[in-house]
């Protein structure tokens, strides 16, 4: 903005200076030569009323002619003198003289106009080499004339002039281009804050916020911009909102469906073996294989055993599935701890004493806990019902409750071998069996620890599993006392 009005400013006073250096001696001259035919016109009025000699009309010319810096000489018909209006009328007396007489070489001289009165033109003087603009006629009464004003302080004129407005131009544009400094300075400031404003604005930066007025149109427009970001980044936070929910809603879509192909192929896995064997065994009734009463009691057991294992594991199946997709709220109840598990370990002591298992569970006095009764039972019936399966050596369950602080700790040991460390992180996924071959022999789904694990998540608390030299621990936590 300073460099468009600066180089405006310079091209006007540039413009002004030619018209100056060109035009305005032109300009003098056509003004001087208004001046002598001024005059002249004046002496020829004065001619025809003989009014030449009466001395108002010559102090009257008298002033003209100084005011105009004009010589002025009249000649009478007889050749003398009547009016002049310098002291020494000689010199004009003879160019009048060469004039008349055509003595002067007027073929030099520059015609500026020419009537039958009077002819004005450029002329030389010939002892001092001095131009002048000069008027020759006659007069109504029939005398001559002649009047003159110098060139030369026209030219220095025009030139003293011309430096003159060079200088004040110079002057005018230094000052002028402080003062479109400044003043581009006070408009373009805002407009490069609001750039910059909208600069950061694209760039989804809603911090920078307008600092000038309120009463310019430029100050209004920030505040309008000020608004703008506001409400933008508040439409960006609850879309980058909406987006973050939807893309949750997606990966938990896809987190769906995983688990759902995963959880049919594993069910399709799981049941192939026990729909083989029923099969392969009604078959074998079918065709009378074996007439003997004991074979056909015995493929009747393997058919009802592989059925029942069947039916456990859709059970819990559908136990699973309702844990991982329902949205069933967990009721938080407060019960007697010790009492549920004792309960429990004597519902299931005739499983212990088929299996020469020792049982070990000390605790006496009542243990209070908040939690779910029903699934936090589960939870432990599943931690037993692993133990018996894989209890081996000194054949000893021992289930202990432990406090801890706000918590209580309930963990289920049994000797036997430890889980391999590549198995431990493993065993509570789906259908996740160490030992294949001893799972199905006691008719495991691998299903039992994945219920726990959803049971545990859904009450938030934590559950795990311990190695020892002599055997392995199954664990859980609960709260003791109500959340606040």
């Amino acid at each position: 903005m300073m460099i468009i009005f600066t180089v405006v400013l310079l091209a006007a006073l540039v413009a002004c200076w030619l018209l100056n250096h060109f035009f305005l001696q032109r300009y003098y001259m056509s003004n001087k030569e208004n001046v002598l035919v001024e005059a002249f016109d004046y002496l020829n009025e004065a001619s025809g009323n003989d009014n030449l000699e009466s001395d108002d009309f010559v102090q009257e010319l008298s002033n003209m002619c100084e005011t105009n810096n004009i010589s002025l000489y009249v000649m009478g018909g007889d050749g003398q003198g009547i009016l002049s209006t310098v002291r020494d009328s000689g010199v004009l007396q003879r160019r009048l003289y060469m004039y008349l007489f055509a003595q002067n070489n007027t073929s030099d001289d520059i015609i500026m106009q020419e009537t039958q009165n009077y002819t004005i033109h450029v002329s030389s003087d010939y002892f001092t080499d001095i131009e002048y603009l000069e008027i020759i006629g006659f007069l109504q009464g029939g005398e001559a004339v002649v009047a003159r004003t110098a060139l030369e302080p026209i030219r220095e004129s025009v030139k003293l002039a011309n430096r003159f407005f060079a200088q004040v131009g110079l002057t005018a544009l230094i000052i002028g281009a402080i003062v479109i400094w400044i003043v581009s300075g006070k408009l373009a400031g805002p407009i490069l804050e609001l750039a910059k404003l909208s600069e950061r604005m694209s760039n989804l930066d809603f911090n920078v916020k307008y600092s000038g007025g309120k009463d310019a149109e430029v100050d209004f427009l920030g505040q309008h911009m000020n608004q703008l970001s506001e409400k933008l980044e508040k439409t960006i936070s609850e879309l980058k909102t909406a987006n973050n929910e939807l893309q949750r809603d997606i990966e938990q879509r896809e987190k769906n469906d995983e688990m759902r192909r995963e959880f049919l192929s594993n069910v399709s896995h799981e049941l192939k073996t026990p729909i083989a064997l029923i099969q392969g065994y009604a078959e074998g009734l079918q065709a009378c294989v074996n007439d003997d009463p004991e074979s056909r009691e015995f493929y009747c057991d393997v058919i009802i055993d592989e059925a029942g294992k069947m039916n456990a594991m859709v059970k819990n199946l559908l136990t699973l599935n309702e844990l991982e997709f329902g949205n069933e709220v967990v009721e938080m109840e407060r019960f007697d701890l010790t009492s549920m598990i004792h309960n429990m370990l004597q519902s299931t002591k005739i499983l212990f004493e088929q299996k020469n298992v020792r049982l070990v569970f000390d605790v006496d006095e009542p243990v209070y806990v908040w939690s779910n009764e029903f699934k936090l039972e589960e939870v432990v019936t599943n931690y037993v019902s692993n133990a018996l399966n894989h209890v081996e050596g000194e054949n000893i369950i021992k289930v202990t409750i432990e406090k801890q602080g706000k918590q209580v700790r309930v963990g289920v040991f049994n000797t036997g071998k430890p889980i391999p460390e590549q198995d431990v992180d493993r065993i509570w996924d789906k259908f996740y069996k160490v030992d294949k071959a001893r799972t199905r022999e006691y008719g495991g789904s691998g299903v039992g620890l994945s219920i726990v694990k959803a049971i545990m998540e859904s009450m938030h608390q934590k559950y795990g599993v311990v190695n020892y030299e002599n055997g392995v621990e199954f664990w859980f936590t609960v709260d003791a006392e109500a959340e606040g």
